[in-house]
């Protein structure tokens, strides 16, 4: 894929996540290694040719991901498709998140009722997307893939 087919990608996954109320990211649960744990997700955001994601030190999605990274995401738009995502969050990444990408995530988190100090709270964390790679489906069986 190109930089430029790799940015439209990404932009299109974004603008897609980002524009319903939240979307549903899974993991493997710390303590049952064999039970997936879904819970709602709404922030999301292109940078660096990355796919970011953001949540807090302190929940137990950040340490299921730590221990095993793999993750799937789904969301629906009504009227749309629905949206597929697979890969493995990157939380080392979390040192190279721009102040422009803490800033949005603070004012999103916040916004959504979360209580951090600001956007260097080290309880936010920002992890990126490794081995991305995203199915657009409709109910017709059609289907687009993309990778990032």
């Amino acid at each position: 894929m190109t930089n430029n087919a790799a940015y439209e990608a990404l932009e299109e996954i974004v603008d897609y996540l980002t524009g319903i109320p939240a979307w549903f990211l899974a993991t493997i649960d710390e303590s049952d290694t064999a039970q997936p744990r879904v819970r709602p997700f709404s922030f999301a955001a292109a940078e660096q040719g990355k796919l970011w994601f953001s949540t807090s030190r302190d929940k137990d999605v950040y340490r299921e991901l730590a221990r095993n990274p793999k993750f799937e995401l789904s969301g629906w738009k009504p009227g749309e498709y629905w949206i597929v995502v697979t890969g493995q969050a990157n939380l080392a990444d979390d040192a190279s998140a721009s102040a422009a990408l803490r800033q949005a995530g603070f004012e999103h988190m916040v916004g959504i009722g979360e209580h951090h100090d600001s956007p260097n709270d080290g309880r936010l964390v920002y992890f990126s997307v490794r081995n991305g790679i995203a199915h657009m489906r409709d109910i017709d069986g059609s289907e687009r893939t993309l990778t990032f």
